[in-house]
């Protein structure tokens, strides 16, 4: 079995917010994820997504540097939430909370938080790996195919 999350140290996750303030409580999260224990990865999964992509459309500054993780984890056979995890980008790909408001408020732009900034720089992080759809749209497991199918359509649009 690969060792997956390679990297996640050099993520400066302390000095980077979600939804819930710092950040730090990310690679916990993603290797609890790695792990395979399908009750905790569950768990793990609904908190990161929570942080990440709060409502399921509301991204954060942490949420562009974890999406590289959620790929590769998307890639690993052992990880049992691997369909959820697909469908959490598809979330982040599709989010534009902060585009929209800032289209009505500009003023938002000017935010000393860069909500937009974050948010399109999530949605550019989902689509730099999104060659990793190939191996997921091959995949065996009917579901997970369809979730994949469902992302590549959504970054094609």
């Amino acid at each position: 079995m690969a060792t997956p999350l390679k990297g996640l140290e050099r993520v400066p996750w302390g000095t980077i917010k979600d939804s819930s303030g710092s950040a730090e409580a990310i690679p916990l999260l993603l290797r609890t994820l790695a792990r395979g224990d399908e009750t905790a990865a569950r768990a793990a999964l609904g908190d990161l997504r929570a942080r990440i992509c709060q409502y399921g459309f509301v991204v954060d500054q942490a949420t562009a540097a974890t999406v590289p993780f959620l790929w590769e984890l998307a890639k690993q056979p052992q990880v049992t939430c691997r369909v959820q995890i697909v469908r959490l980008l598809k979330s982040i790909a599709a989010a534009r909370q902060w585009e929209s408001t800032a289209s009505v408020y500009p003023k938002l732009l000017h935010h000393r938080h860069n909500y937009v900034g974050w948010e399109r720089e999530a949605r550019r992080a989902v689509h730099a790996d999104r060659g990793t759809l190939r191996q997921l749209l091959t995949e065996p497991d009917a579901e997970l195919a369809e979730a994949a199918a469902e992302l590549a359509s959504a970054l094609a649009a």
